[in-house]
């Protein structure tokens, strides 16, 4: 079949507020992940793997945090004089579709005059919350050939998981039924938050919402967007079933961070048939690893320095273990140092954090430190620290 014209649409805008602190100063896309990389550099890799030219990110809480490490898009070959990384922010003065939004519905909608003049093929959608590797290609190709106005993405999750997302129930690839968040879902098949939209159609429905709910009350596109394709039939389902996983909560981000460390690691960042690229970070000498060091099962990233125990855990750039401290089942965010005599065991610890007493316990739920912070005194299992007030 001819060349298609996609457009992908990452919408970037939300609080993130399951990420808890870290996401208090930082958009969620922006947040460090494995040592290396930020979580928006898992759909602008799959963009450059798959050849996706045409990439517009909507931005709205802690643009700033994102914006720097895009780099205009230059990592991933999307720094084009013509098409390329459009970085979109919320306006004021159309008649429509401004001001800051309150749900993925209404974002979409407020770039509808944008993707009609654009006039893509398909507009590919997507969060950027989850760790995986997905040609978006060959599902955007695949959906003009079936012809319908929605194509979703499904996995399966764990049963007692599955209300946290749009349940599906599918005959073949035909959606017949999507419950966003129900309480007490009917199986585990979930939309993964990535979808492939005839444009013209669904900006139709859009404007038909809108009419009957106005604009403030589009909420999410689960919430009335896609119950009504699937209504209509103009639904269907792409069954995905290599490695998804959503990491929008705390506990969802260290358990996939401990995947990584693993035997046998479910998905390769460096695989150079579809590497997953981010914004190189100049100045950061190999990790050093002293005589008093003990690593094991552990990722290690650029300017790191281990003198102490390290074991399961990941260590992103300039990480400090001093000699006498011990880092067990814990993920370190740049520049974050644990001092001799402080052991950290299941946390995660935001950027720049001194660490000088213990944080956590074995078997103990997630404790997390936010950014800057100075733990002088023992922090349990499940501790924040510090307390942040809700804006």
């Amino acid at each position: 079949m001819p060349r298609i014209k996609i457009l992908v649409l990452i919408l970037a805008g939300g609080a993130g507020g399951r990420l808890e602190l870290l996401t208090h100063t930082r958009a969620k896309p922006a947040v460090p992940f494995a040592g290396t990389h930020r979580l928006i550099d898992f759909p602008l890799s799959n963009c450059l793997n798959s050849n996706i030219d045409d990439v517009w990110i909507s931005q709205q809480f802690n643009p700033v945090s994102l914006t720097d490490h895009l780099a205009n898009g230059r990592p991933w070959d999307l720094d084009r004089t013509s098409g390329g990384l459009l970085v979109l922010h919320p306006r004021q003065g159309n008649e429509g579709g401004e001001g800051f939004q309150e749900g993925t519905g209404e974002a979409l909608w407020s770039q509808a005059e944008l993707i009609r003049e654009f006039n893509p093929s398909a507009l590919v959608v997507l969060s950027a919350d989850a760790v995986y590797k997905l040609d978006y290609r060959m599902l955007a190709e695949e959906h003009c050939e079936a012809g319908k106005a929605v194509t979703m993405v499904t996995t399966e999750v764990e049963p007692d998981d599955a209300d946290r997302y749009g349940v599906v129930q599918v005959d073949g690839d035909r959606v017949t039924e999507y419950v966003y968040k129900p309480d007490g879902a009917k199986g585990n098949l979930v939309s993964n938050e990535v979808f492939v939209f005839t444009p013209e159609p669904v900006l139709d429905a859009l404007d038909e919402l809108v009419r009957e709910r106005g604009q403030d009350d589009l909420e999410d596109i689960g919430h009335y967007l896609l119950p009504r394709l699937v209504d209509a039939g103009e639904a269907r389902s792409h069954r995905f079933g290599d490695y998804w996983r959503d990491v929008g909560k705390i506990d969802a981000f260290h358990a996939c961070h401990m995947e990584l460390v693993g035997d046998e690691p479910p998905i390769d960042l460096d695989d150079p048939a579809w590497p997953i690229l981010t914004r190189a970070i100049a100045n950061r000498a190999s990790a050093q690893v002293g005589s008093s060091a003990t690593v094991q099962s552990s990722l290690i990233a650029p300017g790191a320095k281990v003198d102490g125990d390290v074991s399961g855990s990941v260590l992103g750039r300039g990480v400090v273990v001093e000699k006498g401290a011990t880092v067990r089942d814990s993920v370190l965010m740049p520049g974050a140092v644990v001092r001799a005599g402080a052991t950290v065991t299941r946390a995660i610890i935001d950027d720049h954090v001194d660490v000088r007493a213990d944080v956590g316990e074995a078997g103990g739920e997630i404790a997390l430190v936010g950014l800057h912070a100075t733990v002088d005194e023992s922090l349990p299992a499940g501790a924040r620290f510090p307390q942040v007030e809700d804006d």
